[in-house]
């Protein structure tokens, strides 16, 4: 991601969503063997580094994978997805044990971290390959998803209009692998000591969702 980000002395042009030297405590995804009842998910909601983590920071989460959704582009990567003429959101694809998650608290955990009135863009991350969509892969995901947007606009929760995407799951294209575990491996970036980790630092404390420790 192309992003410029204020810091407190001066104003720094950083190319991609990045990472931080942090207190904040970041879950590695797991590589083991799934569980036999293991089920996927799949969201966008901006930077994929971000999403990430916040996923996998939940109890019943074994992994998160970065990669591209939403698109036509049958041989997408991350040059032409972000020329944003490929259709594809930067998108996490999910694995969880429903015993110990629902998909209903994973939707709740996606609208809960990012802002979903923000039009083709979060924060400074701009186009169409930042933009909102929830995934289903039936009917009752849908439905579940369609419930959570009548909650929180019941609620006002946002003064503006929510304009994330309801859209049928039909394929994942994993990102490259440099783009996995991002923020984990690179504490170093900028961009995610002034953003990427107060946004997910705000999530955890605002978010009733049960957390790994």
């Amino acid at each position: 991601m192309k992003a410029i980000v204020a810091t407190l002395f001066s104003i720094i042009l950083f190319a991609g969503c990045a990472q931080t030297q942090n207190n904040a405590k970041i879950f590695e995804g797991s590589k083991k063997r799934p569980s036999a009842n293991e089920a996927v998910a799949t969201f966008a909601e901006g930077c994929f580094w971000h999403t990430e983590i916040v996923f996998q920071s939940l109890v019943g989460v074994r992994d998160a994978l970065s990669g591209y959704a939403g698109g036509t582009d049958a041989h997408p990567d991350y040059e032409k997805v972000s020329t944003g003429e490929t259709g594809h959101a930067e998108s996490v694809q999910v694995y969880y044990d429903p015993s110990k998650i629902s998909f209903e608290t994973l939707v709740k955990a996606f609208f809960a971290s990012h802002d979903p009135t923000e039009v083709n863009r979060q924060g400074n991350d701009v186009g169409t390959q930042y933009r909102s969509i929830a995934f289903y892969r039936n009917d009752q995901e849908k439905k579940i998803i369609e419930s959570e947007i009548k909650r929180l606009l019941e609620q006002k929760k946002y003064s503006g209009k929510i304009v994330t995407e309801i859209k049928a799951y039909t394929k994942f294209y994993p990102a490259e692998d440099y783009h996995q575990e991002y923020i984990l491996h690179h504490p170093e970036n900028p961009y995610v000591q002034n953003v990427s980790i107060p946004d997910f630092e705000k999530f955890r404390k605002e978010f009733k969702g049960n957390f790994k420790s």
